[in-house]
C-alpha cells in the first residue's frame, strides 16, 4: 500500500493587483503558509510522497527570495516531493526552475521533473510518469507517452500532468495543453494527478484535479483543498479523500434590495463576516435614506473585520422619500432645486427623468452627510 498527497496550482508569487496593497500582501503570504499546512498534513496523514501537479510558481520572474521561501515552506515533510512545471512556470530553457537550481534552493527530497521520463522511487514501490510543460501553451497531449512507458513490474504507475481534460472542463478555459479523457485507462495508470483547474474535481475513478490549496478567485469550484490518495495494490482502484487546506473563503454575492426586510437580511449577512472572508458584493434594487445610512455604516464595519470587502453600489437606486427630504430640512434655494428635480424625475416620458433621479439621489446623499457631520461636530 502507498499513500500520496496530491496538490497543484500553488501560484507562489501571485500579485493580487485588484486588491489594496495591504490586502494583496496578506493574500500572497497565504500561498506560502498553505504549503506549510500541506507539509503538516502530509505528516499527519503519514503519506509516502507529495505530488505537485504544476503551476508551483505564478510567473517565471518571481524574486530569488520567493524561490527560497517556497522550498523552505516545504521543509517540515522530509519525504519525497515530486513537482512538475505548469503553464505559469513552464520548464523553458531558462526558467524559474533553472534559476532555482543555480540558487541551490531545491532540497534533495524535492524531485523537479523537467523531462517526460519515469521517476522511479523503488523504496516506495512507486513510478511517477510526469508530463512537464516546456512552454506555456502546447497543442499536443503531453501525456500520450504514458501508455508506452515501461517501468519495473510491481510498482504503482502514477501519472502527473497539468492541462485540460478534453470534454470535461468548462468551455471558457484555455483550450491548449489538452489531456485525453481516458488517459488513465489507456496508460494503465493506478492514479492520474492533475493540475490547472483550480477547483477540486473528479474526472473518473482514477483521475482527479486537486485544485489550488488556497482559493484565489471568486468562483464556486470547491477550491482550497488537497487530496489524500491511498493505493492498496497495483491495478486496484484508489481511495481519494478531500481535505480542506485553505485559509480564506472567497465569495461573490449579488443582492437585490426592494423592501426593508431585504436590508435587514443583508446587514445580518455582513455582520456574520470574519477575517477569513474575501467578499465581492454587488447590490441592485432601490434604497431610501435611512436604509442608505444603515448600509454604508454596515459596509464600513464589515470592511474592518474581513480580509477584503469590495461593494459595488452602482446598480443600486437611491430613492429618498418625501419624509427623507423633510428630515434634511432643505429650504430656500435648495428646497426649490429639490422640488424641481422631484418633479422632473416623475415625468417618465422625459429623457431627463433618469438624470433628475440621479441628481436628486446625489444631492440627498450630500445633504445627509453634511447633516451627520454637523451633529458630530463639538
Amino acid at each position: 500500500m502507498i499513500k500520496l498527497l496530491h496538490t497543484a496550482d500553488w501560484q507562489i508569487g501571485k500579485q493580487y493587483g485588484q486588491f489594496d496593497t495591504d490586502e494583496a500582501a496578506l493574500l500572497a503570504e497565504a500561498r506560502f503558509t498553505v504549503v506549510e499546512r500541506l507539509a503538516q498534513l502530509a505528516i499527519a496523514q503519514g503519506v509516502d510522497a507529495v505530488l505537485v501537479a504544476g503551476d508551483v510558481f505564478d510567473a517565471q520572474g518571481v524574486a530569488d527570495k520567493t524561490i527560497h521561501r517556497l522550498f523552505n515552506s516545504m521543509a517540515a515533510f522530509s519525504g519525497p516531493w515530486v513537482l512538475i512545471p505548469g503553464n505559469h512556470d513552464a520548464g523553458l530553457v531558462e526558467s524559474v526552475w533553472t534559476r532555482a537550481a543555480r540558487l541551490n534552493a531545491v532540497p534533495p527530497n524535492a524531485h523537479v521533473c523537467l523531462r517526460p521520463e519515469p521517476l522511479l522511487l523503488p523504496s516506495l514501490g512507486l513510478a511517477v510518469l510526469p508530463a512537464p510543460l516546456t512552454q506555456r501553451h502546447t497543442y499536443n497531449d503531453l501525456t500520450e507517452w504514458f501508455a508506452a512507458a515501461r517501468v519495473p513490474p510491481g510498482l504503482f504507475r502514477v501519472g502527473l500532468a497539468h492541462g485540460s481534460v478534453q470534454g470535461i472542463l468548462a468551455e471558457d478555459i484555455d483550450s491548449s495543453n489538452p489531456i485525453a479523457a481516458a488517459r488513465a485507462e489507456q496508460a494503465a495508470l493506478d492514479y492520474l494527478a492533475l493540475g490547472d483547474w483550480h477547483g477540486c474535481k473528479q474526472v473518473d475513478a482514477r483521475t482527479w484535479y486537486s485544485g489550488t490549496p488556497e482559493t484565489d478567485r471568486f468562483r464556486a469550484n470547491a477550491s482550497g483543498q488537497a487530496l489524500i490518495v491511498s493505493l492498496v495494490e497495483p491495478g486496484g482502484l484508489p481511495s481519494v479523500v478531500q481535505h480542506a487546506t485553505g485559509q480564506y473563503r472567497w465569495r461573490e454575492d449579488t443582492v437585490d434590495l426592494q423592501v426593508p426586510s431585504d436590508i435587514d437580511a443583508l446587514l445580518q449577512q455582513l455582520a456574520d463576516l470574519t477575517s477569513a472572508d474575501v467578499v465581492a458584493l454587488n447590490l441592485t434594487g432601490r434604497i431610501d435614506l435611512p436604509g442608505r445610512r444603515r448600509l454604508v455604516d454596515a459596509i464600513g464595519q464589515a470592511r474592518g473585520r474581513t480580509r477584503s470587502l469590495a461593494a459595488d453600489l452602482s446598480a443600486l437606486r437611491f430613492e429618498p422619500t418625501s419624509e427623507d427630504f423633510g428630515a434634511l430640512q432643505a429650504d430656500g434655494y435648495l428646497g426649490d432645486v429639490i422640488a424641481n428635480l422631484r418633479a422632473a424625475q416623475e415625468d417618465a416620458a422625459a429623457e431627463s427623468a433618469g438624470v433628475a433621479r440621479d441628481a436628486l439621489a446625489l444631492l440627498a446623499g450630500i445633504l445627509d452627510e453634511r447633516r451627520a457631520g454637523a451633529r458630530a461636530a463639538p
